[in-house]
C-alpha cells in the first residue's frame, strides 16, 4: 500500500492545493485533492484485470475552480436542496443562497466543495488514508454556529473506499454531508445499461422544483422500484410525472436498514466490464441521480465530453429539505453532540 502527494495548483486567492494518491496492494488507486475533498480519479479493475478510471472529473486543477456540477466533491453544510433557501431553528428563521432556482443547493455559493481542507495522511497494515479537516465559521453561507468538520478517506485491501464524516458545533445548527462523485463503471459511454439495485421500498416524491412533498411513497408499481436489479435505461424515459420533473432519476430513496447502522444501500453492475459497485451507509437515505443536467458543457479526462447520463451519483444523505419537514429524520446538530456517518464504496467483478 502506498500514499503520496504532489502539487495540484492554486486557488484564485493563491492558496496551494495538493493531490494525494492512495494505492492498495491490488493496484486500486484513488486520487483526492484537498480542494473540496474532491475524488479526482478512481482506478479499479474489470473482470479481466484491466484498470479504468470510473469517476467523472478533470485531469487538471483549473477546471475545478470554475462552476461545475460538484464532480467528486464533499458537499455541505447541507447536501441537496432546502426549499426557498429558508429554514427555522429554535424559532429563528435563517436565509440561505437560492442557487438552484428558488431553492438552496449543496451548501450555497461557496460550500464545502470549494473549501481548502487541512490534511493529515495515515497508513496501516491494510489501509492508507487521509484525514481532512475544515472549520466553517459561524454565519458562513448563512448557517448558524462555528462547525468543525472532519472527513476521513480510507482505502483498504478489500477494494473499498470508506468515507467517515464527523462534525461538532458550538451552537445549534443543521448538517447534512455527502460525497458527490459521478460514477461510470464502464469508464466511458453512457450509464443506461448499468444495472441498479436499491435497498429501499420507499422514496420521497418531489414537486416541480425537485423539493420533496413530504410523502414517503412506496416504489411498488412505479419506475422508482429498484428492489430488484433493473437497468437504468429500462424505464428512465417513461411518461411518469416524477421522471418528467427531474428529467430522469434525481430522487431520494428511503433506505430499509435502521438509521445509524451500516447497511447496504445500493449495488450497481456494469455488464460489459463486469465491474460491481456496492454502497454501504449509516445514513437514512440515498439520492440516486442519473446526470440529467449534464449537457455537454464540460470536457473531462481524456477529452471526453460529459453529456446527459454519462455518470450517476449515489449520494448517501439525510433527506432533502429535512429542516422544513418535521416528519423527516432530524438534521439538527447541537453543542456536545458529534455528527458521525459512514459510507463505503466497495468494488468487485463478476
Amino acid at each position: 500500500m502506498n500514499i503520496s502527494k504532489q502539487p495540484f495548483g492554486h486557488t484564485a486567492e493563491g492558496t496551494p492545493v495538493d493531490l494525494y494518491t492512495l494505492v492498495n496492494d491490488h493496484g486500486m488507486e484513488v486520487n483526492i485533492t484537498n480542494y473540496g475533498g474532491i475524488i479526482v480519479s478512481l482506478l479499479v479493475p474489470d473482470r479481466h484485470g484491466e484498470m479504468a478510471d470510473v469517476v467523472l472529473g478533470f485531469e487538471t486543477f483549473t477546471p475545478y475552480l470554475d462552476r461545475h456540477p460538484f464532480f467528486g466533491a464533499v458537499v455541505g453544510r447541507y447536501a441537496n436542496r432546502i426549499a426557498g433557501g429558508k429554514f427555522s431553528l429554535n424559532g429563528v428563521e435563517y436565509s440561505l443562497a437560492q442557487n438552484n432556482g428558488p431553492n438552496h443547493l449543496h451548501g450555497g455559493l461557496k460550500g464545502f466543495d470549494k473549501a481548502v481542507w487541512q490534511v493529515e495522511q495515515f497508513s496501516g497494515e491494510n489501509e492508507v488514508g487521509l484525514n481532512l479537516t475544515y472549520l466553517s465559521p459561524d454565519g458562513e453561507e448563512g448557517y448558524p454556529g462555528a462547525l468543525t468538520a472532519r472527513v476521513v478517506y480510507t482505502l483498504n485491501n478489500d477494494q473499498a473506499l470508506k468515507i467517515d464524516y464527523f462534525a461538532t458545533t458550538d451552537q445549534d445548527t443543521i448538517l447534512n454531508l455527502t460525497n458527490h462523485t459521478y460514477f461510470n463503471l464502464a469508464g466511458t459511454g453512457d450509464i443506461l445499461d448499468h444495472v441498479v439495485t436499491l435497498n429501499a421500498d420507499r422514496f420521497t416524491p418531489i414537486d416541480q422544483t425537485l423539493i420533496p412533498t413530504g410523502e414517503l411513497r412506496n416504489v411498488k408499481s412505479t419506475p422508482m422500484d429498484f428492489t430488484q436489479p433493473v437497468a437504468i435505461g429500462a424505464r428512465i424515459d417513461q411518461d411518469d410525472e416524477q421522471l418528467r420533473y427531474a428529467q430522469g432519476y434525481d430522487h431520494n430513496w428511503v433506505l430499509n436498514h435502521p438509521e445509524g447502522t451500516l447497511g447496504l444501500a445500493a449495488a450497481v453492475y456494469e455488464p460489459t466490464t463486469g465491474r460491481v459497485l456496492e454502497v454501504y451507509t449509516t445514513q437514512p437515505g440515498v439520492q440516486f441521480y442519473t446526470g440529467n443536467f449534464l449537457n455537454g458543457a464540460f470536457t473531462g479526462k481524456k477529452g471526453i465530453t460529459y453529456h446527459q447520463r454519462t455518470g450517476f451519483c449515489l449520494e448517501t444523505q439525510h433527506f432533502p429539505n429535512s429542516p422544513n419537514q418535521p416528519n423527516f429524520p432530524s438534521v439538527v446538530l447541537r453543542p456536545g453532540q458529534q455528527y458521525a456517518q459512514t459510507t463505503v464504496f466497495r468494488f468487485s467483478t463478476r
